[in-house]
């Protein structure tokens, strides 16, 4: 994955309320805290975990 550019991905909604589902897709992605940024590869995977929670998240290259 030496050519693969990376994403940047921010949390700026709060988990508080949210399903459990949607609460271990942020803890897999590495979020934890609010307004915290993580860089993932982007890969299919990573893109379809990020829309999953699309409504807690910005995601930016």
């Amino acid at each position: 994955m030496a050519n693969s550019k990376q994403i940047k991905i921010k949390l700026v909604r709060s988990l508080i309320g949210c399903p459990e589902s949607q609460r271990k897709v942020a803890q897999a992605l590495g979020l934890k805290k609010l307004n915290q940024v993580v860089e993932h590869y982007d890969s299919p995977t990573i893109m379809g975990m990020a829309k999953k929670i699309s409504h807690l998240v910005e995601v930016s290259e």
